[in-house]
């Protein structure tokens, strides 16, 4: 009779151990728990930092639509947004022709090919001998066309003129200044 006592106890003190056990386990904090992904925070999340990096974008025929060389390089794919520092851009037109823009920062949407140079930021034209200087510019890589609306200054010396609002056209070599245009034009020397 007492060793079925003992049974019965020990019986009774096994399930009590396992009934506290499982509620435990429930209420612990650290055990697994439902919760989803917050998918802002995660559209946040660099997925590649890059240094000295070179990164070319091309075209549905192929051929270059744009080149950048930078330093330092953050790739955040679920945006397809990439923050670059001091970059180094070679644009290309339809004619192949290489435009040259550089700026302290620059953001690229890869997706889009739109380009955004912030903080002295310059376009140049080699061949045609002219530099664009302004704080912002923006590009369109698909449509090859440049643009800003911050005060804009081109050169080609010994020429300047100043801006509030400046479009260029790659592909036309047309530039477009609009709202408070000056210009300094002296007048041509002759060799003698």
């Amino acid at each position: 009779m007492v060793m079925r006592f003992w049974v019965k106890k020990r019986i009774w003190i096994t399930i009590m151990v396992l009934a506290l056990g499982g509620v435990l386990v429930w209420l612990d904090p650290r055990g697994p728990q439902d919760q989803s992904i917050d998918a802002e925070a995660r559209a946040q999340e660099p997925g590649h930092v890059l240094e000295n990096a070179e990164i070319t974008l091309f075209g549905d025929t192929g051929a270059i639509q744009q080149s950048l060389t930078t330093p330092r390089l953050v790739h955040t794919p679920q945006t397809a947004m990439t923050d670059v520092l001091s970059p180094r851009a070679t644009l290309f037109d339809s004619e192949e022709r290489q435009w040259l823009a550089t700026a302290e920062t620059g953001t690229l949407n890869t997706d889009t090919q739109a380009l955004t140079l912030a903080g002295s930021a310059q376009l140049l034209a080699p061949d045609e001998g002219w530099q664009l200087n302004t704080e912002l510019l923006h590009y369109d890589g698909i449509t090859r066309h440049a643009w800003s609306d911050a005060e804009t200054i081109l050169q080609q010396p010994p020429q300047r003129i100043d801006a509030s609002r400046m479009d260029v056209w790659l592909d036309d070599s047309q530039i477009r200044l609009t709202n408070n245009v000056r210009g300094i034009h002296p007048p041509a020397t002759r060799s003698q």
